[in-house]
């Protein structure tokens, strides 16, 4: 699988790049970056993939979040993928920040017109961690995955359904029930029909009942967050963790909203917990 480089930087003693690869799943040109640390030179290291939310791409979190200082420290590889295809020429793809291009909600769709494009499930856990695995110097046995929004719904949902593609997980205020929130049930029911068992396939809420992820899961929320009541709900996710016995670490910020200064005060401590995970 080709990877073509868009562009290459030096950051904090490794590489910053932006790249493009074919899809097949999406049916198109792919993009994502990867921040290679500088232990990256003597050999394979830990790999973690962040899922950005809505209206973001691979450079949202690049430029925004400020990960890169403690992953060189860590000697962990970032992946950041796009949040959908682009340029799908879908009629209703694009126009609607909550749905289609940018919202891709890292899902393969069963609907058309959107299955002959939008499969981000399948491009992030198989297409993509193939060519990363083939084009870097990651190890794909020591992998994890985090996100932001809609990006820690798919974070939840694909290590929950991948568990042997997994060692770490965590998030930022995720979308955690989207079977029951409206920026979910607009996104399923356009993606995946009137299909309400195909719709738990794809909630955190219900999967963690089922199938409980096989390590400790960190989640941090802002309590000024204007999605939080109507959209997040974490409380959901928290019972159902407790419910399941899963271990999770809540946690809960005043003062924090739902944008990238809220990401960029609690990066560390997420890098840290996926560091700590992946070299156990």
């Amino acid at each position: 699988m080709s990877v073509e480089v868009a562009s290459e930087h030096g950051c904090f003693g490794g590489v910053q790049g932006f790249y493009r690869m074919a899809s097949p799943a999406c049916g198109g040109t792919m993009r994502f970056a990867v921040f290679q640390p500088p232990q990256a030179r003597k050999g394979r290291v830990p790999v973690l993939y962040y899922l950005a939310g809505l209206t973001c791409s691979e450079e949202t979190a690049t430029m925004k979040a400020g990960a890169q200082r403690v992953a060189a420290e860590l000697g962990l590889m970032l992946v950041m993928p796009d949040t959908s295809p682009r340029d799908t020429g879908i009629d209703g793809a694009t126009g609607d920040w909550e749905f289609g291009e940018a919202a891709g909600f890292y899902l393969d769709a069963t609907q058309a017109p959107w299955s002959s494009r939008f499969r981000m499930e399948t491009h992030v856990v198989h297409e993509l961690s193939a060519a990363v695995a083939e084009h870097f110097p990651a190890d794909p046995g020591r992998a994890g995955i985090f996100g932001h929004s809609m990006g820690g719904h798919g974070a939840l949902v694909l290590a929950l359904r991948h568990p042997d593609k997994f060692r770490s997980l965590s998030a930022f205020a995720p979308i955690v029930a989207p079977s029951q929130v409206p920026w979910g049930q607009k996104a399923f029911s356009r993606y995946l029909g009137d299909h309400h068992r195909a719709w738990a396939e794809h909630d955190a809420c219900e999967l963690v009942q089922r199938r409980p992820f096989g390590g400790p899961i960190l989640i941090d929320q802002g309590l000024d967050d204007k999605f939080l009541a109507a959209q997040l709900q974490p409380e959901r996710f928290e019972a159902a963790c407790a419910e399941a016995g899963q271990a999770l670490t809540l946690r809960r910020h005043a003062g924090y909203d739902h944008g990238y200064y809220f990401i960029a005060s609690f990066i560390e401590d997420h890098l840290r917990h996926h560091a700590a995970q992946l070299s156990a």
